[in-house]
C-alpha cells in the first residue's frame, strides 16, 4: 500500500447527524483528507452554515435535508447528494440521541424515538446507500458510530444502550450479507467524548468520579475519534468488515 491508503481524494462521503457535535466534526475531518462532503440532518439553516465554513476552508462540502426515521426522506436526500456531486461511497450513520430516564419512568413514545433514530435510521441510510451501490456495481464502505454503551451498561440510559448494542449487531450482520458486493461495514464506538454539551457535568464532582473510573484518566477529544475514523473510512481498512473498534480510553476494560 501506498502512503496516501488515508486519503479520500475524488471520493464522495455522506455524513448523517452532521449539524452539530460528532457528525459535524467528522464531516470536517473528512473533508481534509480529500472527500467531498454531504452534511444531512433536519435544520438546514445550521448545515448551510457548516458547509459555509467548509468551503472556507478551502473544502468540498454541501448539504442536504435528511430525516433518517422516514425512508421517503432517506431516498430523496440521497437522490439529492447523488445529483449534487456524483456517487457516493462512504456512508458515516452518525445521526443519534438519547432520553434520560430510568427504564421504569421512560415513555414509549420515548424508547420509540431513540430506536428509530439510532438503530431503524442507521438501518434505512444504509440500506438505500447499499442497493444503490450494489445496482451500480461500485464498492462502498459504511461506518456506523455506535458507542461503549452497546457493550456495557449505564444507568438511565437504557434506550440507548439497547440501540447501540443493535447497532453493533446490525454492523455485523450487514457486513456478512453485503461483502460479497464490495460493500464493507464497520463501526466505531466512542467512550466518553469531551464536549460543550457536558462540559458542565464533567466537572462536577459525579462527572470526576466517572473519569476517575477511565483507565487513561481523563475524557477523550474529538481528535482522538480522527484516525479511527479514517481507518475505517479508508482503502486504509480494505480488508476489514463486520468490526467495532472501540475509542476509550480502556473504559471498557476497567475493573466492574
Amino acid at each position: 500500500m501506498s502512503s496516501d491508503i488515508f486519503h479520500l481524494a475524488g471520493q464522495s462521503a455522506l455524513v448523517t447527524g452532521a449539524s452539530g457535535g460528532l457528525g459535524r466534526h467528522f464531516a470536517e475531518v473528512l473533508a481534509r483528507a480529500g472527500a467531498n462532503v454531504v452534511l444531512t440532518g433536519r435544520r438546514l439553516e445550521v448545515l448551510e452554515q457548516a458547509v459555509t465554513e467548509l468551503r472556507g476552508q478551502g473544502y468540498h462540502a454541501t448539504a442536504t435535508v435528511m430525516d433518517v426515521t422516514n425512508a421517503q426522506s432517506v431516498e430523496e436526500a440521497l437522490s439529492q447528494a447523488v445529483a449534487a456531486v456524483g456517487p457516493i461511497s462512504i456512508l458515516i450513520n452518525n445521526s443519534g440521541i438519547a432520553v434520560s430516564a430510568g427504564a421504569l419512568d421512560l415513555e414509549e413514545e420515548d424508547w420509540d424515538r431513540v430506536l428509530d433514530t439510532n438503530l431503524k435510521g442507521a438501518w434505512l441510510v444504509s440500506r438505500s446507500f447499499a442497493r444503490a451501490a450494489k445496482a451500480a456495481g461500485t464498492e462502498g464502505t459504511i461506518v456506523n458510530v455506535a458507542s461503549i454503551l452497546g457493550f456495557r451498561v449505564a444507568g438511565h440510559v437504557s434506550a440507548y444502550a439497547v440501540s447501540k448494542a443493535g447497532l453493533v449487531q446490525l454492523t455485523q450482520a450487514m457486513a456478512l450479507e453485503l461483502a460479497r458486493f464490495h460493500i464493507r461495514v464497520n463501526a466505531l464506538a466512542p467512550g466518553y467524548i469531551a464536549t460543550d454539551l457536558n462540559r458542565a457535568f464533567f466537572e462536577s464532582d459525579a462527572g470526576r468520579a466517572m473519569i476517575a473510573r477511565i483507565p487513561q484518566r481523563r475524557l477523550g477529544n474529538l481528535e482522538d475519534l480522527d484516525g479511527p475514523l479514517l481507518l475505517l473510512a479508508s482503502a486504509a481498512s480494505r480488508f476489514m468488515t463486520g468490526s467495532t473498534i472501540t475509542v476509550d480510553g480502556g473504559h471498557l476494560v476497567s475493573s466492574l
